[in-house]
């Protein structure tokens, strides 16, 4: 069964003045998936992103959030997300529970109960009479989420929420969207160029590049291609550079890793065995997000 969508981004174009920022920006986020956001600095993920949420003005095209456009029925439409865009807005010299109940009280029947909620889902339960001045990076930014997931959005929507995380804060933030995911059944859109991070917990991949996008397709088949790597363990490299490809590697005195569809493989492996080389090991090396965006936007390198 198809999951529900919960955000669609339609055709969205964005000028400003002449020139043209985005062109055609079309994804979707489901109820339970995590959308990485992909792009090098300045392709266009912020400014897609406060498009979506009605923070500028939509040139053309069209964003509904759970069916409500942000435009036409922006009160109906918002009600429903939870964002933090370039980092959380915090009182530094209140608690983290203080600031919880700030926000709170800018919602409608926000009860003790759903603070204590957000409280442990955050995992700040421990520090949260402390005040945030005294929190790690990556401990404000959990209770950023917190605040933000505070009135029940089915959608959470975060801009580059990993800069400058140490690796601790990044894999605690990872967790936590993996339960939101998960246990709160949210749809979450989140961009970043950290591509090594967004593999780690991301369902879908929506790549933009000079304002457009490029793919917008599951991680998976986003890593799918018709050549594989594959690390060779040989008992010896030398001589292989007349066999081998030019674009082949050899990693040490007895391992090399190539890149081949299956028959050329086969073909390798023959022309190896038949050069009285022996072999010990062919293990298929599947493609990391970082080389598959790279194959596909042509080398433009996100920094």
């Amino acid at each position: 069964m198809e999951k529900s969508k919960i955000l669609e981004v339609k055709k969205l174009n964005k000028y400003f003045g002449k020139k043209q920022v985005l062109k055609d920006v079309s994804f979707e986020v489901r109820k339970g998936e995590i959308l990485g956001f992909i792009g090098p600095n300045g392709a266009g993920k912020t400014t897609t992103i406060k498009l979506i949420l009605g923070l500028q003005s939509i040139s053309s095209g069209e964003v509904l959030i759970n069916g409500y456009n942000i435009v036409k029925d922006f009160e109906k439409a918002i009600a429903t997300v939870g964002a933090i865009v370039e980092s959380p807005d915090l009182y530094m010299y209140l608690s983290g529970r203080k600031n919880l109940e700030l926000i709170a009280n800018m919602y409608k029947g926000i009860t003790k109960e759903r603070i204590e909620e957000v409280i442990e889902i955050s995992g700040l339960g421990n520090r949260i009479d402390d005040k945030v001045s005294k929190y790690s990076l990556g401990m404000r930014q959990r209770l950023g989420i917190a605040a933000s997931i505070i009135n029940k959005p089915n959608i959470l929507i975060l801009d580059e929420p990993t800069n400058g995380l140490d690796p601790e804060g990044i894999k605690e933030l990872r967790d936590l969207l993996k339960k939101l995911a998960k246990e709160e059944h949210m749809g979450i859109l989140i961009s970043s160029h950290n591509l090594a991070e967004l593999e780690s917990f991301c369902s879908d991949v929506c790549i933009i590049k000079n304002g457009e996008v490029i793919t917008s397709t599951s991680i998976k088949n986003f890593k799918k291609t018709d050549k594989s790597y594959y690390m060779i363990e040989l008992d010896k490299t030398t001589g292989l550079n007349k066999i081998i490809n030019k674009d082949d590697e050899i990693i040490s005195d007895t391992e090399i890793r190539v890149l081949r569809e299956k028959e050329a493989l086969a073909e390798l492996i023959t022309k190896l065995v038949q050069n009285k080389y022996k072999i010990y090991e062919v293990k298929l090396i599947e493609m990391t997000l970082e080389e598959a965006f790279l194959k596909e936007a042509g080398g433009n390198i996100i920094d």
